[in-house]
């Protein structure tokens, strides 16, 4: 039976090998094992060491726990899984470079849909499968069960082999994070000017072929969740010339070809999506070639200290305190005044706001009778009222690089506010139909180099992309993150390019820290808050506020204590500039 893979609504059905055993009788063979942790693999196997036989004896079900367990063993052509298969399967099989992740518990149980034979049987993987690595080693989130099922028949020596193995592979949760470092791997984007990171993972160990690997990933380009939001300055006709490798004196040579008439600027901007997405995996110097001579002319080494600082015009300025709405008024997060103008002084019924990342300009959303508008206008001083109103709008985000405001009116229909040339504001549709056919959209967020979006969909985690094409914005490949462990989500920020903090209605993880392709979630500590969070706000290198019954509480790291903000407020919902 050839092996397939069906995907339902609620779970996953995996179906990629079965089991057929040939020779003596399972009588003496357990009818089930059950689910149990399996521990990390150890690292240490070369390409070259032999690769013993499974044990004397071993019953089908242990034989494909192992099999598991030995995916991610390092060698060379998956030589340890393979070792659990017979001999036809360890010449023939060719397994995709996708890789399954499932949770570490998992359990063999044997199939009986099928009629009894004693050389044969079909081993049923049961477990949780979590994610996937695509092609492009990026991870592809996912909740649902997964059936794997493995077929195994006894040989003429009475052992029990794999036979007809899976065509993918799979390997848990523990295995995956000891064997793949997370790499952010830079892509350049245009409308803003600054690199964005795109979360890969590359195989741990050896550790000195780990830069060899990133270069590999930036020249084969960005992942599917960043396509058309990014460019990939390395594409065709540019190549890898040689492996990159290490000199004597610790410099890393990465020789490219391909760059005959490339101007100078590329250049420069080449140098540092090399030197940005390699700082992760090597403290060296870095020599970049091109055709055997400098990439730069007369910059021929590089260090990360000597690029420039792409993501300036991003930052916060330091003096820049940030603002909450509280009373229906926006203050100061850093003395708790209100600010000065009608947002502050009490003519507008503000529900909430955004502050422009340059702190001048100020967008709310205003109650209206029962209805809500949105305002714009420059901080302190009296804000025009837009066209744009509904039952409800989120939040307002300011879209980096472009000065626009965007805002989700009555849930599904996205908006982007463009100031013309006259000082008139504009509203212009965004093609989400990918993001708001998963639902209501109740928070929208934009990262700090505008390439993506957080969003908080029917209390639930959702990351887009941001793709530009001509005058029209389409929001791309939404990805769901942590979409078993993370529910009754309220709001969410950008801690980071590639890190997102989400406040929940849960009294156990009310906030936590998620990467952007939810590989990853931790809790913060929940000491101090009082259930219900309802609010939060950060930012790179600031502290996170977050809002919850009593008022605002500030930390900066997992595990610290939360501590009262200075001017914390009762049913304020904090905003830092962005």
């Amino acid at each position: 039976m050839k092996p397939r893979v069906l995907r339902g609504a609620g779970a996953k059905v995996l179906l990629p090998v079965l089991c057929l055993v040939l020779l003596a009788g399972c009588a003496n063979v357990p009818l089930e094992s059950q689910p149990v942790v399996v521990p990390g693999e150890r690292q240490g196997q070369s390409s070259g060491d032999v690769v013993p036989d499974p044990p004397p004896g071993i019953d089908p079900l242990s034989l494909v726990r192992a099999f598991v367990g030995a995916t991610l063993k390092p060698g060379q052509n998956n030589a340890a899984a393979r070792a659990y298969l017979d001999e036809q399967g360890r010449a023939s099989w060719r397994p995709s470079r996708s890789l399954t992740v499932i949770q570490d518990t998992f359990g063999t149980v044997y199939d009986t849909g099928l009629p009894p034979d004693p050389n044969t049987q079909v081993v049923n993987v049961r477990g949780i499968d979590i994610g996937t690595l695509d092609q492009n080693s990026a991870f592809v989130p996912d909740y649902s069960s997964a059936l794997l099922q493995v077929k195994v028949r006894k040989q003429a020596s009475g052992q029990w082999r794999i036979v007809d193995p899976p065509a993918d592979l799979y390997a848990t949760e523990s295995d995956f994070s000891e064997n793949y470092t997370p790499v952010p791997v830079s892509f350049y984007s245009e409308q803003s000017a600054t690199f964005v990171p795109d979360r890969r993972y590359v195989v741990a160990k050896p550790q000195s072929g780990l830069p060899g690997r990133v270069m590999d990933l930036l020249v084969s380009g960005p992942s599917a969740s960043l396509a058309g939001a990014v460019k990939n300055l390395l594409g065709e006709p540019i190549e890898i010339d040689t492996n990159v490798k290490s000199l004597d004196d610790g410099t890393l040579v990465v020789p490219l070809t391909g760059l005959s008439g490339v101007p100078d600027d590329i250049r420069h901007l080449i140098a540092a999506q090399i030197v940005l997405s390699l700082q992760y995996v090597t403290s060296a110097r870095i020599r970049i070639l091109a055709d055997g001579a400098p990439l730069v002319p007369n910059h021929s080494d590089w260090r990360l200290n000597e690029l420039p600082a792409y993501d300036a015009a991003l930052s916060i300025s330091r003096e820049l305190l940030g603002l909450m709405t509280v009373g229906g008024r926006v203050r100061s997060l850093g003395d708790g005044a209100p600010v000065p103008g009608p947002a502050g002084n009490g003519e507008y019924e503000v529900v909430s706001a955004a502050q422009s990342i340059d702190g001048k300009r100020l967008a709310v959303v205003e109650r209206s009778g029962g209805a809500v508008r949105l305002r714009i206008g420059d901080l302190g001083h009296d804000l025009a009222l837009t066209t744009l109103g509904g039952s409800t709008l989120t939040r307002p985000t300011w879209r980096p690089a472009t000065g626009e405001v965007w805002t989700v009116v009555d849930e599904l229909s996205v908006c982007r506010m463009v100031l013309d040339p006259n000082g008139h504001w504009t509203a212009l549709q965004v093609n989400a139909t990918d993001l708001t056919q998963q639902g209501g959209i109740t928070e929208l967020r934009f990262s700090r180099d505008g390439a993506r979006v957080a969003a908080v969909i029917k209390g639930q985690l959702w990351v887009a992309s941001v793709v530009v094409n001509g005058d029209s914005v389409s929001l791309r490949e939404p990805r769901h993150l942590q979409p078993h462990d993370l529910e009754d989500v309220v709001d969410v920020d950008w801690v980071a390019q590639d890190g997102l903090v989400a406040v929940t209605k849960s009294p156990s993880q009310p906030v936590v820290r998620v990467t952007v392709d939810g590989q990853r979630m931790d809790a913060f500590n929940s000491s101090n808050l009082t259930p219900t969070v309802h609010g939060v706000t950060a930012a790179p290198s600031r502290p996170i506020v977050v809002a919850d019954a009593s008022g605002l509480w500030t930390a900066s790291v997992l595990g610290e204590v939360w501590r009262p903000q200075s001017h914390t407020m009762k049913d304020a919902d904090p905003f830092y500039p962005g």
